[in-house]
């Protein structure tokens, strides 16, 4: 059995009369920030939202702030299916890998304090870790250029109940440190959660206990009262069950220990929380305006190519220059967005994993979350249209990068759709939504919008571009 666990992928009451002043004072600055734009994006979210998680389905909670002012807060569908606890704006939901910036925080804090440098090697700190013939540091960890395996796509056969097993970081670190890295280290980018495991203990190496570190650090200074780590046993007012999906119906989620996303996984959070903590980074609360910058600036490799990922954020576009995270862990999905020229953020949390169910219905929803973000930023959503049979044979085929020797992609037709796969690897069977007759979006490209255009010439598709940060031109070969 090939197991994978995705992450890509745990707070006091305040006194009464503190806690109504808070929310009239939110309320009063919700209601300050109301336009016309704001009133239309509001008509539009509730369309979409209320549709898609009704009362008895796991539900969803919503924040959208523009320039300063929280425009739309809601939820919809329910926090608990079982005993018809309708979803609150408030829910506290885990957060899966939306925890790595939390880490990365941790860690750029301690740069900072002249602590530890980011050019120093691991081994300065995990003495014991292999170093496996090069030198891989702390930066590498922050920005997935180690070439350390992912320790969540391990073989887990020999461990069939790896999820229900406590692990100390020692343990958990000891399950891939034997692993060969799969690249030099700076040569490449590929996802690991390994590397956040690492951070978070090089974290507990320098400062002590890496969740009292954070705790006192990092999610107090930047004010969070409903932000923490929780182990599954302990109460959590508000908290939402998680939910999966299998077949058309409804299940409680996969029982998953936290101590297994040490440091990469294992915070529980709600959409004002995670506001706040932006808001927190922008105002420098947390780490200088300078390490904030470096956090929000793709890595530049070896060869002077740069990743789409910063220290704990992915950094591109969609319509407008974008920072983000997204989250899944057993039972939730998280989104979070920041559209710094535009001052957009947008926090979506939901009590069901669908990421790893590639069906009709997860696709939905992850196409119904972009349309909300684009409805955010100002954007209007992409409308698909309907094509016949004959309109998209003419697109099938298969096409040659002009830029990149022996590198192609194929087009084809399933069940009424078109599909792209790529030869290196990177992509396959990835939807194609068509806008017009000549142009389709690739939705499964999740960390930069990407149009693909079709040209023709006498009737007949000769090239197609795709357009990304910039357009990449590919010809018809057959």
């Amino acid at each position: 059995m090939h197991y994978i666990i995705q992450w890509t992928s745990p707070h006091f009451r305040k006194k009464i009369c503190s806690t109504c002043l808070l929310v009239f004072l939110f309320c009063f600055s919700c209601i300050y920030a109301q336009t016309a734009d704001d009133d239309d994006l509001t008509k539009s979210a509730d369309s979409l939202l209320s549709a898609a998680f009704p009362l008895h389905e796991p539900g969803v909670s919503i924040l959208i702030a523009r320039k300063g002012n929280v425009v739309y807060r809601k939820a919809f569908g329910a926090a608990n299916i079982e005993l018809g606890v309708p979803m609150k704006p408030d829910g506290v939901f885990r957060i899966g890998s939306v925890t790595k910036q939390f880490t990365a925080i941790g860690i750029l804090q301690l740069v900072e304090q002249g602590k530890l440098s980011l050019q120093d090697s691991i081994q300065k700190y995990i003495p014991d870790f292999p170093s496996k013939g090069y030198t891989i540091t702390v930066e590498h960890l922050l920005t997935h250029t180690s070439g350390i395996p992912d320790y969540s796509n391990a073989d887990t056969t020999h461990h069939p109940d790896v999820e229900r097993h406590d692990f100390t970081p020692k343990q958990l670190i000891k399950s891939f440190d034997y692993m060969p890295l799969q690249f030099k280290p700076g040569t490449k980018y590929n996802y690991s959660n390994s590397g956040y495991v690492l951070l978070a203990y090089i974290i507990q190496q320098v400062a002590g206990d890496y969740h009292r570190y954070m705790k006192e650090h990092v999610i107090g200074r930047a004010g969070l009262q409903h932000t923490l780590f929780a182990h599954e046993h302990t109460i959590v007012p508000n908290r939402v069950e998680g939910y999966t999906r299998d077949k058309g119906f409804f299940e409680n989620c996969e029982y998953q220990t936290a101590s297994l996303a040490f440091g990469c996984g294992d915070l529980l959070s709600t959409t004002s929380d995670l506001y706040q903590w932006n808001n927190a980074l922008l105002s420098y609360k947390l780490v200088s305006k300078e390490g904030l910058h470096r956090a929000f600036t793709p890595y530049k490799l070896n060869n002077g190519t740069y990743t789409n990922y910063g220290y704990g954020w992915f950094v591109d576009s969609f319509g407008a220059k974008r920072v983000h995270h997204e989250g899944q862990v057993s039972g939730f999905t998280a989104f979070e967005e920041y559209y710094p020229d535009k001052d957009v953020y947008v926090a979506v949390l939901t009590n069901q994993l669908s990421g790893e169910d590639k069906t009709g219905f997860s696709d939905g929803r992850f196409r119904l979350f972009d349309k909300i973000f684009s409805l955010a930023a100002g954007s209007r959503p992409d409308k698909e249209v309907v094509l016949d049979d004959a309109a998209l044979d003419k697109n099938t085929g298969t096409y040659a990068a002009t830029f990149k020797e022996n590198q192609t992609l194929t087009i084809y037709k399933d069940h009424g759709k078109l599909y792209m796969d790529l030869s290196n690897g990177t992509g396959k069977h990835m939807v194609m939504l068509p806008l017009s007759d000549t142009q389709f979006l690739l939705p499964d490209i999740k960390q930069m919008r990407t149009i693909c255009t079709f040209i023709l010439e006498e009737g007949n598709v000769q090239k197609l571009i795709l357009k990304q940060d910039k357009e990449y031109e590919w010809k018809k070969i057959k």
